[in-house]
């Protein structure tokens, strides 16, 4: 037995002695979250029944990288109109935007514990020509099974940051094999293509594709959703701050700058989009202990001049959310999150904020800065007085925003490399 295959059997060996740990966690989850519950079958491979086999497997953990890897989907079913599609993901938010997504268009379940049995059971069942997995989705088993059953097998959009590579280094003996198993390995950069090699990946399958985060478009399905939007707004002439991705300490900076924004600026709407759902109420309670009236879109409500706050406490809002916006404000960046998605207010050539961190979209990020589309802040305490200045300055938010647009517009193409790509392997 080789080295290789003595560290992936202990892998499986671990994983199997964790399982049932791991249904604790999802019966923990649901006492919360139902949807944690329902149908873990799933998480042991049991599709459900109907579901038609022999076609492409598209995995996005959760509700980011379904909106992401939307417009691949979309032209993998159009190139490939005989195959079911199926997309899978690993959270229930992730679950619930793809259905939203893509409203019956694809198959869709959770992917499976990486389990040597449920993925055994899970690949019985699909029996798929190819799967496609996306930035750092390493399971091991599932691409053993994939290299074992001479299905193709496609890392897209893969990144691995700096900080990735110090953890995966440990892991190299498990790690640097199953890189070896794709087919190929399409990276967002070369930074990103450049770790992957130096975790052990050969360089005639690893290539720089570009980043599918840039390949947004405005569909008529997001369209319809501003329209819907605009319809709760009250006619005004008021400016519109968006707090997009927000999580759990950062809203209360935000309500604290719009603290010091409301004399100044009367009249100033604040739209806040909460990251996960399961602090929608939190959020809500935060915001009125700091005496804002605020209401929430659940609530179909009217939103009127006097309300301070509107909380988007609904799913798959935020891209359209940004249309409103004078400026977009993208969360996730005044923690130790790393940020989120800048782009999406970019497609709107709406002028962008960020706060310190932005690491996890570290090149994205600096394409805006180069492209004198983005103000990401040295410290927190900056953002008040960094939406005065932009809130007074038309001309300087105009910029911002086109020259958002135009990075946008620049690095698109990925998509269609991707597409290209699964499209020669399965022909092979």
């Amino acid at each position: 037995m080789t080295r290789n295959s003595l560290a992936f059997r202990l892998y499986q060996l671990v994983i199997f002695i964790l399982a049932p740990l791991l249904v604790v966690f999802f019966l923990l989850r649901s006492v919360t979250h139902r949807e944690y519950r329902q149908r873990l079958s799933e998480r042991f491979g049991w599709v459900r029944s109907g579901m038609k086999s022999g076609g492409i497997v598209v995995h996005a953990a959760s509700v980011g990288e379904v909106i992401a890897i939307k417009p691949f989907v979309e032209g993998v079913i159009a190139r490939f109109p005989e195959l079911p599609i199926t997309v899978t993901t690993f959270t229930p938010t992730g679950s619930a935007q793809v259905v939203k997504s893509f409203q019956g268009r694809v198959q869709h379940c959770y992917l499976p514990l990486d389990i040597s049995f449920c993925v055994h059971l899970f690949f019985k069942l699909l029996r798929p020509k190819a799967v496609v997995l996306m930035e750092t989705e390493l399971w091991p088993t599932l691409i053993q099974r994939c290299a074992k059953s001479d299905i193709a097998l496609l890392l897209i959009n893969a990144r691995l940051s700096d900080k990735s590579m110090k953890q995966y280094k440990k892991l190299t003996w498990l790690i640097s094999p199953a890189l070896n198993k794709f087919d190929q390995i399409l990276c967002q950069s070369g930074d990103h293509a450049d770790n992957f090699i130096a975790l052990g990946a050969k360089t005639d399958i690893v290539s720089v594709s570009g980043n599918l985060k840039y390949d947004i478009s405005l569909t008529t399905d997001v369209e319809q959703m501003i329209a819907e939007l605009k319809q709760s707004l009250a006619p005004s002439t008021r400016r519109i701050i968006v707090f997009g991705s927000s999580h759990q300490g950062e809203e209360a900076q935000m309500l604290k700058a719009l603290t010091a924004l409301k004399d100044k600026l009367p009249g100033l709407l604040l739209i806040v989009v909460p990251r996960h759902p399961e602090r929608f109420d939190d959020v809500a309670a935060l915001i009125d202990r700091n005496h804002f009236k605020c209401v929430r879109r659940s609530d179909k409500s009217q939103v009127d001049v006097e309300h301070d706050v509107w909380l988007i406490d609904t799913l798959g809002e935020l891209f359209a959310c940004y249309a409103l916006a004078d400026i977009c404000v993208v969360a996730g960046s005044f923690s130790a999150i790393g940020g989120h998605n800048p782009l999406e207010p970019a497609l709107f050539a709406k002028p962008i904020v960020v706060g310190p961190n932005m690491a996890n979209f570290k090149e994205v990020n600096q394409q805006l800065i180069d492209g004198r589309g983005i103000v990401q802040l040295a410290h927190n305490e900056e953002l008040a007085s960094t939406l005065f200045h932009l809130l007074n300055d038309t001309h300087l938010r105009s910029d911002l925003g086109r020259n958002a647009q135009r990075v946008v517009t620049a690095n698109q193409g990925a998509t269609q490399q991707s597409i290209e790509v699964l499209a020669n392997l399965l022909s092979q």
